[in-house]
């Protein structure tokens, strides 16, 4: 064989391992297959088109090639490295297993984006976890010094004493932070009940007890809070007041006393209910009666408490129907119109809005009643009846009331005119003076050379039982300088015809004459 042709075969041999080197190194790397014959193909360009080509250069372009894909495996391999050692590092702060992948091959592109988005989320996780836990851990500190409480458990210091770095940020350890979070806020509400108690008790008993304003500002440092020496300090004034109590025994049931009569008005205990509680009148001051009015007012606060918005309703009717019957009263009396101020007109605005307000007032507590009691299967009851009874009832008594008093008004009103009748009228004062000016009498009647008016009830007449004379104030003579009245003129006075003159017994005798009886304003004088 010749020198050129075993040139040209080893040069076939050479560029078979080239190509074999390369396919290895393809695979290697993760090129697809697809990806490989595109490569093959443009190998195989290369060498039919550069003919000028040797077999030399051809190898070195190879072997460059070749450089090139070994640093591109080194690169993704050290950056494969890299993400690994981030992903450990997220994993045992959030305590999460490891990402999947092979870390012997070459990874693709492709999976190196993967593996970064799934450490962004990692990265993302430990962030809120980080914030969820120190501010928890700040409200856990914050109770454990309200409460005076000390770690007590593994857990606990680990979450209080322990760097926040160090702590494992696990699904499990979150949420057991919350629960311990809870369990400290429920035993500080607890603290807070109680101390919240303790001073309600210490109130009621300085109250009672009329406890000077010096002793009670001594415990204001400890009228807030919920801490174990507060609490301690408020347990120790209710021992005192307590013991006190004991001591000023009649003056606590009186104290109480009070209380229950304030929530007897409150809640409209008839007197049938109030009476009911008989230690109410117990004169005998022990223990036991303490024990019973306690008793008996925290029922009647609650009793309030739970129905408090409807006797508020029931109050504000009691409250407008007292304005609405003050004004009734105010309604009828004639000195209102004096109007003093404009107050005539100001209450009858005040008068006719009640008028409207009441049965819309009324209508509403009845819904809310009929509710009430549907709920509960039993009567609400204001003064010991229903309220709607009540109602109808104190609008009953108005009614009977006005009726009473319309006809005293007229009872009396008719005792006047009967009286004018019998007696003639009474002489009235003018409520204000008139100036000096012509009066204009009526008709006036001469009899026997005496005038009698018959045009005013305050003419002039004769008592048939005294023979006394009142004399009207429009009967009499005009100012100095004025123009006499005057009235028409008689042919003279006529007489009784004489069958009637021997019986009747109303003739009445004056200076010599006779005065025949005559009719004024449909009555005989």
């Amino acid at each position: 064989m010749r020198r050129s042709e075993v040139l040209a075969e080893e040069s076939v041999v050479c560029l078979q391992k080239a190509l074999n080197r390369l396919r290895e190194i393809w695979e290697l790397i993760g090129i697809p297959e697809d990806q490989r014959l595109q490569r093959t193909e443009v190998v195989k360009k290369h060498i039919k088109e550069k003919e000028e080509s040797t077999i030399l250069q051809l190898e070195k372009d190879l072997r460059t090639q070749v450089e090139v894909m070994v640093k591109k495996k080194k690169e993704r391999m050290q950056e494969l490295k890299v993400l690994r050692e981030r992903d450990q590092d997220l994993c045992e702060i959030l305590c999460t297993p490891l990402y999947s992948i092979d870390l012997t091959s070459v990874p693709s592109l492709e999976e190196l984006e993967q593996f970064r988005r799934h450490l962004a989320t990692l990265n993302e996780t430990k962030t809120s976890r980080r914030e969820e836990f120190v501010s928890t851990k700040r409200q856990i500190i914050l109770c454990m010094e309200e409460l005076d409480h000390t770690p007590d458990t593994s857990f606990e210091r680990d979450v209080v004493c322990e760097d926040e770095d160090a702590f494992c940020l696990s699904l499990e350890n979150i949420a057991a932070l919350q629960t311990l979070l809870r369990q400290l806020e429920m035993r500080k509400a607890q603290n807070e009940a109680v101390c919240e108690g303790l001073r309600s008790r210490i109130r009621e008993l300085w109250d009672r007890l009329q406890i000077p304003l010096e002793e009670r500002e001594a415990l204001t440092p400890y009228m807030s809070g919920s801490k174990a020496k507060i609490k301690k300090a408020l347990q120790v004034e209710v021992d005192r007041l307590e013991e006190l109590k004991i001591q000023n025994m009649k003056k606590v049931v009186e104290a109480i006393r009070t209380e229950l009569a304030l929530y007897w008005e409150k809640c409209f205990y008839s007197q049938e209910q109030r009476k009911a509680f008989a230690p109410y009148y117990d004169e005998d001051y022990t223990e036991t009666l303490l024990q019973l009015h306690d008793a008996e007012l925290v029922q009647l606060k609650h009793y309030y408490e739970a129905h408090k918005e409807l006797f508020e309703g029931v109050q504000k009717w009691e409250d407008s129907w007292k304005l609405f019957l003050e004004f009734e009263r105010k309604a009828s009396d004639p000195s209102r119109f004096t109007n003093r101020g404009g107050n005539l007109l100001k209450e009858e605005k005040q008068r006719a809005k009640l008028q409207k307000t009441l049965p819309k007032l009324e209508e509403e507590l009845k819904g809310r009643i009929e509710l009430w009691e549907q709920e509960r299967a039993q009567a609400f009851v204001v003064n010991g009846q229903k309220f709607m009874e009540y109602v109808t009832e104190q609008w009953e008594l108005h009614r009977l009331e006005k009726e009473k008093a319309k006809q005293e008004r007229q009872l009396k009103k008719t005792q006047q005119t009967e009286a004018e009748m019998l007696y003639g009228s009474t002489p009235r004062t003018p409520g204000k003076r008139r100036g000096p000016g012509p009066n204009t009498p009526g008709k006036v009647r001469k009899l026997n050379a005496t005038t009698v008016s018959s045009a005013t009830p305050n003419s002039t007449m004769r008592s048939i039982f005294g023979g006394t004379v009142y004399h009207s104030p429009a009967a009499r003579l005009p100012p100095s300088g004025g123009k006499p009245s005057r009235t028409p003129s008689r042919p003279g006075p006529r007489t009784a015809p004489l069958g009637r003159q021997g019986h009747n017994k109303e003739n009445i005798e004056l200076s010599g004459s006779i005065l025949t009886a005559r009719t004024f304003k449909g009555f005989q004088i």
